[in-house]
């Protein structure tokens, strides 16, 4: 009884947030909520903020092996508050989760680690940064150089990055909006990342070279009610500028957008609702569901007339949290290679 207990103690929380990931518009009343003009303090604020009810560490990463077969990887760290407070032991109301993938043209392998708050067993701290829940971990000496861990029952991987720029900043200078209705979330990234290191397969060791793209985003009530979820982009194209784009899909059909252009040297242009677009192409079944596949992306401002395409286009996350994640390719007016998060559809 009492390990059936300390599993519901464990579970329960995850699940009441996997029905509101794509619905993240609930009362934020008692957290912290973001507010225009942030000033950021680093390296503390790549810590956690537990004031607030969510956060993620997000790394994706565009790999390829020796033979040049295209590899895909996700892990992911999510903080989730029942309160906005910190207790030691069980009683924490800190709620931790991760996922990690890795995506071919022909497989995607999937894993999930659930944990509570106040053990130990999960957490992150700024200097030297370290994420980390169990065995998996996004540590380094700081937070330009890091080594990436995380297995599954059907894969592994450890992965060397070096920053090569500067953190991107969101929005008006991290201050992310998300709705007309004024949601926002504290948004930064770090897009800069060379990777080396070894994926582990079920062929054995694959080595693989790439680019990855690390988000770093918190809040209390991102969304607004009426939003049901939401189409995510990060582009890097072939000329060494990037763009991350998003819609955030009202219930009714229409949708809310916002991009950030990245030159080379990380100069940024922010862009507000209106000036992204993306539109589906083609749609393709994935665990019982219809999910866009391949897309149209624009951002005339920039001359950013592409096709996006999955390179798996049944990289769905069949976790606690159900959503679809995976690299894509770009050709068009511009030509390069990214990643693709789409959630709420049912």
């Amino acid at each position: 009884m009492i390990g059936k207990l300390l599993c519901l103690v464990l579970l329960l929380p995850a699940q009441a947030l996997a029905q509101g990931f794509a619905r993240l518009g609930t009362d934020a009343e008692g957290f912290a909520v973001p507010t225009p003009n942030p000033a950021f303090d680093f390296p503390q604020d790549h810590a956690a903020h537990p004031d607030y009810r969510i956060e993620w560490w997000y790394l994706t990463a565009n790999l390829t092996g020796p033979d040049g077969t295209a590899y895909g990887v996700q892990w992911t760290l999510f903080r989730s508050a029942l309160a906005p407070e910190t207790r030691e032991g069980w009683a924490d109301p800190q709620v931790w989760f991760a996922h990690a993938a890795v995506t071919t043209p022909d497989q995607h392998l999937v894993a999930e680690r659930i944990a509570r708050g106040g053990i130990g067993q999960a957490g992150v701290s700024s200097q030297p940064f370290e994420a980390w829940i169990d065995d998996w971990q996004m540590a380094g000496s700081s937070f330009d150089d890091l080594t990436l861990t995380a297995r599954g029952n059907a894969f592994a991987y450890d992965l060397e990055l070096a920053a090569n720029g500067p953190l991107v900043f969101h929005g008006d200078n991290g201050f992310s909006v998300k709705s007309a209705q004024g949601q926002a979330s504290y948004y930064y990234s770090q897009p800069f990342y060379e990777v080396s290191g070894t994926l582990t397969l079920s062929q054995g060791d694959v080595p693989v070279t790439g680019a990855a793209w690390l988000d770093r985003e918190w809040s209390s009530q991102p969304l607004a009610d009426t939003q049901s979820g939401w189409d995510w982009f990060s582009l890097s194209f072939d000329t060494g500028d990037k763009l991350m784009g998003f819609l955030l899909r009202e219930d009714e059909g229409a949708s809310y957008s916002s991009a950030t252009w990245i030159e080379a040297d990380g100069t940024t242009t922010s862009y507000a609702d209106g000036a992204f677009a993306a539109q589906p192409l083609e749609w393709s079944e994935v665990a019982g569901r219809d999910v866009p596949s391949r897309w149209a992306v624009q951002l005339p401002d920039k001359g950013i007339n592409v096709t996006v395409n999955a390179l798996n286009p049944k990289a769905w996350m069949a976790l606690s949290i159900p959503y679809w994640e995976g690299p894509v390719t770009v050709q068009g007016s511009h030509t390069g290679r990214g990643y693709l998060e789409m959630t709420g559809y049912e």
